[in-house]
């Protein structure tokens, strides 16, 4: 045996077939191989470690890659390696809505002036989709963790809107381009830059500094129009003055239409927008406007669905439709035409125009019952001026729709009562004097108005009642009217229309509601009168202006309107009014 330091590594040779006679007869047999050196074993370890490290870079890549977001990345903080989108989506939106910074005020600076700003104002998120998607991207790191930025969404419009609120006033506007009419005459007006606010870049910086912990600073930029000067003195050079050189014409199946310059000039719009852009355009509404004359001899206007009265009873006519010109759609025709010298007619058809409000937006609103009716007396029969004021007023009352939230103003509804209405001199109080008025009288449909909103449970809104107390309405509640200070004012605020029906006697006028019930019943509770006063006796010279009186006593009174619902009182109004002694009026023939 050999020493073990020269031990070598036992080699097996294949093992060969005998040697024949040719065998032996041949060249010597070649000498055994040596045995392998030691640094052969050395490559063989080698080569193995190799083999196991690869496998282990396998192992790990497939480990980093396990899901759609690899492994090692985190958002905010938040760890999201190996989880699926949808995991990833969920853990980052639970992450957001603990974080207080998401919704807390954004601080903000902008030329020195410091505001703040809500998130939900301005549309500010953080785009957790987007977000998701940037971190799914790139390659997974085994050593270290890789942060991405969360992607951010804000309204650029609205942030604008916030910021010029909150900030106030703040570089130098931008004077915006224009091209302007005197009579026919068209102006160039020059843009001049400013400097300001530009919504897109406000809104990166918003992007880039929320959620950083400091206040974001918005910068000013230089804002140039879109429309430079040479443009617009162009503008007037192609487009305004060729526009007003001449009439345009419009021809339909029921008539020609003609343009005049003036009105040419009154609908075309050479305005610039906020990016300091002009844009020229008809304005349709402006047109009509300008030729609502000419266009009425060849339109033919629709007719709304409407409430009538028949029996007593409401009932629904239905509309009809209409004729009319659109144009909303010729307006690029016209403005094309506008700007030629000779092909300055544009051929139209008329289009069908549907009712504003149909049968079935009449019905929808439950005018199905009548849910209070009022009345009150008056004397001198059907011949006086202040009872014929009376009825002059409920005409114009009668059939009134009061939409669901709308609010009715009797001096709107009919204008100053005046004597080219129908109106004629009656008394009336003024300055605590009964003395002759245009539309005296009225007072009194105006209560009895009043006291069928009331009764229907309306809103009131306005009412002032009379200074002195007639008999003849109920105490409190009750009202005046007096053009234009004084106005009575109910709000609908059910959820069904209210039609107003108005009748009359020679004795008596009935105020009468239709809607769909909301209350049981409406009661009215009054308190004793308090502080009663007896009138004065004042003695005035005789004439048209003196009106003689007996006098009437003063006193403060309350009234509770009750609403009732199922048996029990849902809630309770109070009205309180003082009403002055009526002094005793005594009209006397001037002394020398």
């Amino acid at each position: 045996m050999t020493a073990a330091s020269d031990r070598q590594p036992t080699v097996r040779l294949p093992q060969q077939a005998s040697p024949t006679h040719d065998d032996l007869a041949g060249p010597p047999a070649q000498a055994p191989t040596p045995p392998a050196p030691r640094r052969g074993r050395r490559a063989l370890i080698a080569g193995l470690a190799a083999v196991a490290l690869a496998a282990a870079a396998g192992g790990a890549a497939r480990y980093a890659l396990t899901g759609d977001v690899p492994r090692g990345v985190t958002v905010l903080g938040v760890d999201l390696g190996g989880l699926a989108r949808a995991e990833a989506a969920t853990a980052l939106r639970a992450h957001l809505a603990a974080d207080p910074r998401v919704t807390a005020a954004v601080p903000v600076r902008v030329e020195g002036k410091e505001a703040t700003l809500r998130p939900a104002d301005i549309g500010l998120v953080v785009d957790v989709d987007a977000t998701v998607d940037a971190a799914a991207q790139g390659s997974p790191s085994l050593l270290r963790d890789r942060a991405v930025a969360p992607v951010i969404a804000v309204d650029a419009d609205l942030l604008d809107v916030a910021l010029r609120k909150a900030v106030g006033k703040v570089g130098t506007p931008m004077k915006a381009p224009a091209v302007t009419f005197t009579g026919l005459t068209p102006k160039a007006v020059h843009p001049r830059p400013g400097h300001g606010l530009d919504p897109q870049r406000s809104a990166d910086a918003v992007k880039a500094g929320w959620l950083t912990g400091v206040p974001v600073d918005v910068p000013l930029v230089d804002l140039h129009a879109a429309t430079t000067a040479e443009q617009v003195d162009r503008l007037v050079e192609t487009v305004a003055e060729p526009a007003v050189a001449a009439p345009l014409t419009v021809t339909s199946e029921r008539g020609t239409l003609t343009i005049p310059p003036a009105a040419i000039a009154k609908s075309l719009v050479l305005t610039a927008d906020k990016a300091g852009l002009i844009e020229p355009r008809i304005d349709p509404g402006k047109l009509r406007a300008a030729v609502a004359p000419a266009l009425a001899k060849i339109e033919v206007a629709a007719a709304d669905a409407r409430f009538t009265f028949a029996g007593g009873k409401p009932r629904i006519v239905a509309g009809t439709d209409g004729r009319g010109l659109d144009l909303t759609a010729l307006a690029p025709q016209l403005l094309t035409a506008a700007t030629s010298a000779d092909a300055r007619t544009v051929e139209a058809s008329l289009t069908t125009a549907a009712p504003a409000t149909s049968v079935a937006d009449l019905e929808k609103l439950g005018v199905k019952e009548k849910v209070s009716t009022f009345t009150t007396k008056f004397t001198g029969g059907l011949s006086s001026s202040r009872s014929q004021n009376i009825v002059t007023a409920a005409k114009q009352v009668r059939g009134a729709l009061v939409l669901p939230g709308k609010t009715f103003s009797l001096n709107k509804h009919t204008g100053e009562r005046s004597y080219a209405q129908g109106y004629k001199d009656a008394p009336v109080i003024v300055g605590g004097h009964l003395q002759p008025g245009v539309g005296g009288g009225v007072s009194q449909f105006t209560t009895t108005l009043f006291n069928a909103s009331y009764y229907a449970g309306l809103e009131d809104v306005e009412h002032k009642p009379h200074s002195y107390y007639f008999d003849r309405y109920p105490a409190v509640i009750e009202s005046t009217i007096f053009w234009p200070d004084l106005d009575f004012k109910f709000k609908n605020d059910s959820p069904y229309g209210v039609l107003i029906d108005t009748a009359w006697t020679s004795g008596s006028i009935t105020v009468s509601m239709w809607s769909t019930r909301v209350w049981d019943k409406v009661t009215t509770e009054w308190s004793a009168r308090r502080n009663v006063t007896s009138p004065p006796t004042i003695t005035k010279p005789d004439g048209p202006d003196c009106i003689a009186t007996s006098g009437l006593i003063g006193f403060t009174q309350d009234a509770w309107r009750l609403f009732h619902k199922e048996g029990k009182v849902a809630k309770r109004e109070k009205f309180t009014w003082k009403y002055d002694p009526e002094p005793r009026f005594i009209c006397e023939g001037a002394t020398d």
